[in-house]
This record gives C-alpha cells, structure tokens and sequence, in this order.
C-alpha cells in the first residue's frame, strides 16, 4: 500500500494529448448523462484538482449515475459504499483481524482503499461512520489501531446525498463539507435530453456497457499537467478576495476557510486546462465561487428567515466584488496583447 504520485510515471502530457484524454472521459460518461456537459466537465475537473465531490439534488436526476459513469470511465480500482444508519467506521476504513495460523493481527483494508470511492446518501450513515472519512479525505492517508496506511493517488471521494427528505438523516457536519472540493447539482434535463434518455435508457442501461477510456497512470499525468497551469498574482489576490468577503459579509455567520481558497484555486487550474488554456482567468474562479464556496458557508438565522440560500448569498458578493484592476482586455480576446505580446494573467514565454 504505498502512494503512488505522478512524478513517478514520467513527465507531463502535450497540450493535445491532455486534450483528447480529457475530451474521451467527458464523451464517455455522456453516454449515460444525457444533456449535462457543465456537470460532467466540473466532475472531471474536480478529479484533475485532487479534491471530492458532493452531489447534492433530489432522487431520480442521476447523481449516482454520474459518480459510477465517472468511475467506469477510468480503469482504476473503484468501490461503491452504500450508507446506513448501521454502518460501522470500520466498514470504511478497515479493521485489524486476528489470524490463528500465524497468531498475529493482519490488517482488511476497508472500502475507502480504492482510486474512486463512491458514497452514495452520504447523509444517512451516523456522525461517527461519517467521521471516518476526514482522515482519507484531507491526508490521504488512513490510521489503524496506530498504524498509518497510505491511499493510491488518484484518490477521490464521490457522495450524493437528497437534500429534501430529512427523516432518518444526519447533517453532515462543516468539517465534513469542507472537505469536499465542490458541490454540484444535477438538476432535471431538458426536454430533448429526456427523450433521448428515454431513447438510449428504455431497453439497456448504458451503464452497464461502459468501457474505461483511461486508466490510473493517464489521469495521474492529467494531474501532473494541471498543476502547471499558471497563476497570475491578481488572480491569486482576486480569489482571496473573493473567500475574504464570505467572512465579512453580514448574511453569513461563518465563512469560507483557508481550504477553500486553496481548492478554489486547485479547481480553477483544471478548469483552466480543461479549456485548453495554460493560464488561469479570473472569470474561471467566478464561474466556480457558488460549486465551490456556497456549501461551505453558514448563513445568519436572519438571511434563513428571508429564505437566501448560500448560492444566491455567493452569486452576490461576485457580483460586487471588483474584478483585478490589471485586467486590460477581454479574456476572449484571443489577439496577441500590445507590447509584450502575452495576455495580462498569461505566464511569461521564454
């Protein structure tokens, strides 16, 4: 069980590679969800930025569709955990087994020791089996009756949860969902995407005849190009900014973390790769700001009286808060800049 990183596989891929690779996961798992390329492609792109995902909507719009399309597509070891009300810590995590044959204890590695770690109704299992995922989740790693076991790499936690039926359930705790990079929303499809669903879903589940398009290696070397997409310091000063004025603004009692602003930033470079760019826009963290802020916020028992959610609380400090003051051009304004030939929040050229 040692931890695989993806300097140990060799170097980065071409930007046309990274491309293609990319471009034949997302294909691949709109087999199966029909009409919902943003979704697939924020998926992918929180898988490239090494975080979690929480899929967040009512029954029946394919969250767990998503989770196992994303997982099939990629030829790494995957496991599906179901969560109960009965489940136990050591059902994630592993327990120590006493062995008669050689009168010592051997370690069963629990569910969490896979590449993609599918979490379906996250919300239903107890406080304390939710709890076991901390550790895996910010460290990668898990600790035993004292020993440390490390997770793969790629390594990524996947949970649906229903938002609406509360009987039974348990609110996953702010330790919990800071953790998870982004939260998404699947949301119903249109009406031409449903009749094809009706189409393509009606004999078969396509599910069932996916085939991998990638494997472990390929997405580590995904990972390896994304953390090389550049990061101009306005944007850097542009995303603290924006997590600053969760802290400050005077419908929430509790901001987003230090977490936030790293995993904002993380998501913005996959984001940013996925678009073919090697650079970072600040229009990327605003397309971003309500995935991957709004469920880590809390907001005043006032801002809850007057029904604003936490999306509509981030949408609005976007809006407001100014954008860097060097942002010179358009960022579709693909012209070479005046002067010296490069965009505003572009790397330099050697």
């Amino acid at each position: 069980m040692t931890q695989q990183t993806w300097d140990e596989v060799g170097g980065l891929l071409p930007h046309d590679e990274f491309r293609a690779a990319s471009e034949a996961i997302v294909a691949n798992i709109e087999q199966v969800i029909e009409g919902k390329t943003a979704t697939v492609r924020l998926a992918l792109a929180v898988l490239l930025a090494e975080g979690h995902l929480l899929i967040e909507d009512v029954p029946g719009v394919g969250k767990t569709k998503l989770a196992k399309a994303l997982a099939r597509s990629i030829d790494c070891s995957v496991r599906r955990i179901q969560f109960t009300p009965d489940l136990l810590p050591s059902d994630v995590t592993g327990v120590s087994v006493y062995n008669q044959e050689t009168h010592d204890f051997e370690f069963r590695p629990g569910a969490v020791f896979a590449n993609l770690v599918v979490g379906d109704e996250i919300n239903r299992a107890s406080p304390k089996t939710q709890s076991a995922l901390l550790e895996c989740m910010e460290e990668r790693q898990v600790t035993v009756d004292g020993v440390t076991y490390q997770l793969q790499t790629p390594f990524m936690v996947i949970a649906t949860q229903n938002p609406i039926e509360m009987e039974g359930t348990y609110p996953l705790p702010e330790a919990q969902r800071d953790r998870f990079t982004a939260r998404i929303a699947m949301g119903y499809p249109d009406a031409g995407a449903e009749l094809a669903m009706l189409d393509g879903h009606g004999a078969a589940d396509p599910l069932h005849e996916l085939r991998p398009v990638s494997d472990a290696t390929t997405v580590r070397r995904l990972i390896g190009h994304v953390r090389q997409v550049h990061v101009a310091d306005a944007v850097k000063q542009y995303a603290i900014d924006l997590v600053t004025a969760t802290r400050e603004a005077p419908d929430l009692r509790l901001g987003a973390s230090p977490r936030a602003t790293l995993q904002l930033l993380r998501t913005a470079r996959a984001v940013a790769a996925l678009e073919g760019r090697d650079y970072v826009l600040p229009d990327d963290l605003q397309t971003l700001a309500v995935p991957v802020l709004a469920h880590r916020i809390i907001p005043t028992a006032d801002a809850q009286l007057a029904r604003r959610t936490t999306d509509a609380i981030v949408a609005e400090l976007v809006h407001r808060l100014p954008l860097p003051h060097d942002r010179k051009r358009s960022p579709y304004d693909t012209r070479p800049a005046p002067g010296n030939g490069r965009g505003p929040y572009e790397p330099r050229r050697p």
